[in-house]
């Protein structure tokens, strides 16, 4: 009878929302699989855009599944675990976002049934996790490498990377004219790491074949004074200062104070401000460079100055571009005109001024150094040129994975139809229910050559059923042979050209994995109700505050009388 009046154990705050079980799971599995359905149709070449208008105003096109997750504002909070293997994807390889969220979507689609079932979550896991494994084994032996190749060799093989990226992007129609861009860019920073070295400046107008590379540094022409116009635009061999300085006549700060007892004293004061400017202006010009480049203003009279010496000079150029140049040329940014030796200027082949559009750009081209390069892009509207920068980051993204980890792998579908092939195979040598679940991991890899179908408005069944009879031919011949979406049948991807380095692949079906891992391994949710009702007390309370203040009373901001 005592057993039966247990008193109930309170644990949990009052309103907290728990939710566990298998419901719990199968709603998490449900809402990753709508999230993928967004981006779904974006796969590919033939995959279409998305248009995301935001609560600002501001259009976005793009089908980079990384922009996109990130625009979504998703707030499930399982379904958010996609948005970060997706932008996890895009800092690590730069392409694949896709890929990733549609694998991880698949594989949980595939586990459903099993969990509906009451398979216990965590022998999914262990299944997929050894699948996993098994699949990069798999990629490592077909990998094909570029090592050894001479320099051509190599630029031709990065050159068809940076295609097949391209080719599912908005610019897909001029890749082979951005490819062998990106390539060049790649290749001109050399070893450098730093991907700000690889400047992108967009400018409206023209057509996308106008835009072009520099092998060097550009950027817009700056804010200039009086003057400007008199100073030379073109220059050979020319040494080049950077500043961190102002070289603007400065007046004393407004809460200064000078006592003056004769009235001619105050003549020597403005006399003394002028020598100040003007000893800093000869130091410049003693230095012997015919450019000099500020961060800061660089005013009127110095403009002036320099112009009647035939000097060119530009302030408030960004910290981002000075950086650059100073990379490019050799020279070091000084925070002083004192003591200006040879050693910390730059210098470069050619320095020109040229009008490209409605903007005029200073270039510096033929930089000793030689670790940046910029590309200059044009086009028609300002919404197309954001997504030719997203593209071109993604494909120079590529061509420096492939440099690094020169290994590629056949695309179009291809490599996951092999994957597939081979777990399916080795599933059979598995006893018990790892080998269903192995299978339906296998099964999950073929939503890419199938995505890749329906995008192109082909008949997936027809073709995935080509693609299965290839590769199942016992010579391995059929290994390369992924879809052809010009066509709508099969084709060798290798001999087509279509190759991804095979790191793309193998951190896809990894990150992929792990989420679908972590999403099953969750079995309660708990919502605590204070976090959802602290922000609205917040900005209650900043309402009551504001108001108080507003109406005559005593607001904190107000002196007490």
């Amino acid at each position: 009878m005592s057993s039966m009046m247990q008193p109930q154990i309170i644990l949990l705050k009052e309103g907290t929302d728990t939710s566990q079980g298998k419901p719990q799971l199968i709603s998490n599995i449900n809402a990753c699989v709508a999230v993928a359905d967004v981006v779904r149709t974006t796969l590919g070449p033939r995959g279409m855009d998305k248009l995301i208008h935001d609560d600002k105003g501001n259009t976005t096109i793009s089908n980079d599944g990384a922009t996109i997750m990130k625009l979504l504002e998703i707030v499930h909070p399982a379904a958010k675990i996609l948005v970060d293997i997706a932008k996890s994807q895009d800092s690590e390889v730069g392409d694949g976002t896709t890929t990733v969220v549609l694998l991880t979507a698949e594989f949980l689609r595939e586990a459903k049934p099993f969990i509906e079932d009451g398979i216990h979550s965590q022998n999914l896991i262990r299944s997929y996790r050894t699948a996993c494994n098994l699949a990069i084994g798999k990629i490592r032996e077909i990998a094909v490498s570029i090592e050894g190749k001479s320099l051509e060799d190599k630029k031709d093989l990065l050159a068809k990377c940076a295609s097949t990226t391209l080719s599912s992007k908005l610019i897909g129609g001029e890749k082979e004219f951005f490819a062998s861009m990106v390539v060049d860019a790649v290749l001109a920073i050399g070893n450098d790491d730093r991907l700000n070295m690889i400047g992108i400046k967009k400018v409206p107008g023209g057509t996308m074949r106008d835009s072009f590379l520099v092998n060097g540094v550009a950027f817009k022409k700056t804010f200039s004074y009086a003057g400007f116009e008199q100073q030379p635009k073109k220059f050979l061999h020319p040494k080049i200062l950077l500043l961190n300085i102002e070289l603007e006549l400065k007046s004393e700060k407004e809460n200064a104070e000078i006592r003056l007892s004769d009235p001619s004293q105050y003549q020597s004061i403005v006399d003394a401000e002028w020598n100040i400017i003007y000893d800093k202006l000869d130091k410049c010009v003693k230095s012997g460079s015919k450019i000099i480049l500020s961060r800061l203003a660089i005013g009127d009279l110095g403009t002036q100055y320099f112009a009647d010496r035939d000097i060119f000079c530009a302030g408030r150029v960004a910290e981002e571009d000075l950086n650059r140049v100073a990379a490019a040329t050799g020279g070091t940014v000084q925070t002083s005109v004192n003591n200006v030796i040879d050693e910390v200027l730059g210098t470069c082949e050619i320095f020109e001024e040229k009008q490209v559009g409605n903007e005029r750009f200073n270039i510096f081209s033929g930089c000793p150094s030689g670790q940046t390069a910029t590309i200059v892009l044009r086009g028609g509207a300002d919404q197309f040129i954001e997504e030719a920068e997203r593209s071109l980051h993604d494909a120079i993204m590529i061509v420096r994975r492939a440099l690094k980890n020169s290994t590629v792998v056949p695309g179009g579908g291809a490599i996951d139809m092999e994957i597939s092939r081979y777990l399916r195979q080795h599933a059979r040598t598995i006893a018990g229910k790892s080998q269903l679940f192995i299978n339906s991991y296998a099964k999950a890899l073929e939503v890419i050559p199938r995505q890749l179908c329906d995008n192109a408005g082909f008949d997936a069944t027809d073709v995935l059923n080509k693609l299965r009879q290839k590769h199942a031919l016992p010579s391995g011949e059929g290994a390369p042979f992924g879809v052809d979406v010009n066509t709508g049948g099969i084709a060798d991807s290798y001999a087509n050209f279509v190759w991804e380095p095979a790191v793309v692949k193998i951190n896809a079906i990894t990150a992929a994995t792990e989420a679908a891992c972590l999403v099953l391994s969750v079995d309660e949710t708990i919502k605590n109700p204070k976090s959802e009702s602290a922000q609205g007390e917040a900005a209650a309370g900043a309402m009551g505050r504001g108001g108080r203040g507003g109406f005559g009373g005593r607001g904190r901001g107000m002196r007490r009388r």
